[in-house]
């Protein structure tokens, strides 16, 4: 059970007009503002007055099959600047691939974020996922999981390293002579198998040292990585027990690693909201039949790595292969299993399903019983938050913060305020030292 004295820890997590694939469709969309800045700042504020921990950017680095809808739009670190001159406490949180940046280009643009927020960065690492992102970026196919995550681990050095290539106190800014001390800025050599970097970084020490580091570790390697360098933890979690393996797993993992920090895990959820369960479910029902069934075959085969654009959609889904035998993404893989397994659904049932949120976990009902369950997440050894993913923006958002919130709040699980001012502090995470 989380310590009474700890709350938990709720992140919004935006995308485009909302998690569910047919999100864009639905006639009350903001689709028509996905490249107005205004609609982001507007989202960042809501989530703010929700006194949620921060927002979230997910990235990706190919443009998919344009006509199923929009998935990527503004970059989202230049989002993220705007982002941050429309608030003041929220902390912000922006995807950043190992496979196709580099560690100066990394520290540079997030050091730069958390000078701007005030200290209000966060940047989750990951190595990206398929061959369409690697053909943009120079490869002809994605290298394959190990270089990639031995590339990954690199990547992660040496960024800290740069942010650490200032002192805190590097900066003497003495008009008759001394801006910086040169005792107090060090170049780092690093040469390794992935990058060759000297530095030092061109940006001071950000403010909270280290802006802090997320990771989604769900294979073997990518748990072992996320359990040793990651801060906080994203996590694909289909429902309680599923959650409660990934939570046993990961925290004794930190542990045996050495580590004190608490390592929040905060598993994606998505939320329909209403004054009944059947009003609920009706939104659910109202955003799964604007999802033409090809977009959503399309989708399927994404995630299992199978052509599946032909199977029956009222027969039961055919056997997939073992998860240790899938080269893809193994979370989101591990989670149609589960699925499979559990609810023997129709391939039409299952695309229903995971047309909001890929598999994550979805609790459909009235403010009282998703605040319930939430708890019941947090006080079984399943979560320390949530990553909210609201099937449709901004309503889904705007229901969880009018309408959730207040009630974790009266429950004494969720703060009424601010009371720190970093995104670390958020978390309860220790500010590192530079060496």
């Amino acid at each position: 059970m989380n310590d009474s004295g700890k709350l938990m820890h709720i992140n919004l997590f935006i995308f485009g007009c909302g998690h569910h694939r047919a999100a864009w469709r639905h006639p009350m969309s903001s689709v028509e503002r996905l490249g107005d800045i205004a609609y982001y700042e507007e989202l960042a504020q809501t989530a703010e007055r929700g006194k949620l921990d921060a927002v979230f950017f997910a990235d990706g680095q190919s443009a998919d099959n344009v006509a199923d809808g929009p998935r990527w739009f503004l970059e989202p670190l230049t989002a993220l600047a705007a982002m941050s001159r429309a608030t003041r406490h929220i902390g912000l949180i922006s995807t950043v691939s190992s496979t196709f940046y580099t560690p100066f280009h990394a520290a540079r643009l997030v050091a730069s974020l958390d000078h701007i927020s005030r200290g209000r960065m966060g940047w989750n690492v990951v190595t990206s996922m398929f061959d369409a992102e690697a053909r943009n970026h120079n490869f002809d196919a994605m290298p394959d999981h190990a270089w990639r995550y031995a590339r990954a681990e690199e990547f992660v050095d040496t960024v800290l390293r740069l942010w650490d290539s200032w002192t805190d106190d590097a900066l003497e800014l003495d008009r008759k002579g001394v801006y910086a001390r040169s005792d107090k800025v060090h170049a780092i050599h690093h040469k390794g198998e992935h990058f060759r970097v000297d530095g030092p970084l061109t940006v001071p020490r950000p403010p909270q040292g280290h802006p802090v580091l997320f990771q989604a570790g769900a294979s073997e390697q990518g748990r072992d990585l996320a359990a040793r360098r990651a801060e906080a933890i994203y996590a694909v979690a289909y429902d309680l027990a599923a959650a409660q393996e990934y939570y046993c797993d990961i925290k004794a993992r930190v542990r045996a690693a050495g580590r004190r920090d608490p390592v929040p895990i905060m598993p994606g959820l998505v939320t329909y909201i209403g004054s009944t369960q059947d009003e609920a479910r009706a939104k659910q029902r109202e955003l799964d039949e604007l999802l033409p069934a090809p977009d959503a075959l399309r989708q399927l085969s994404m995630y299992i790595g199978r052509d599946c654009t032909c199977w029956d959609l009222d027969a039961p889904v055919p056997a997939l292969m073992p998860l240790e035998e899938f080269v893809g993404p193994k979370g989101r893989y591990a989670t149609v299993l589960r699925i499979i397994e559990t609810e023997k659904p129709t391939l039409r049932q299952l695309l229903g399903r995971l047309a909001a949120g890929g598999g994550h976990c979805t609790m459909i009902g009235t403010p009282e019983t998703i605040a319930d369950e939430m708890e019941r997440w947090w006080r079984n050894e399943a979560a320390d938050g949530f990553n909210l993913m609201p099937p449709s923006l901004p309503g889904g958002i705007e229901d969880f913060v009018d309408q959730v919130v207040p009630l974790l709040q009266k429950r004494g699980l969720f703060r009424r305020d601010y009371e720190t001012t970093s995104l670390r502090e958020h978390l309860g995470l220790t500010r590192p030292s530079a060496n």
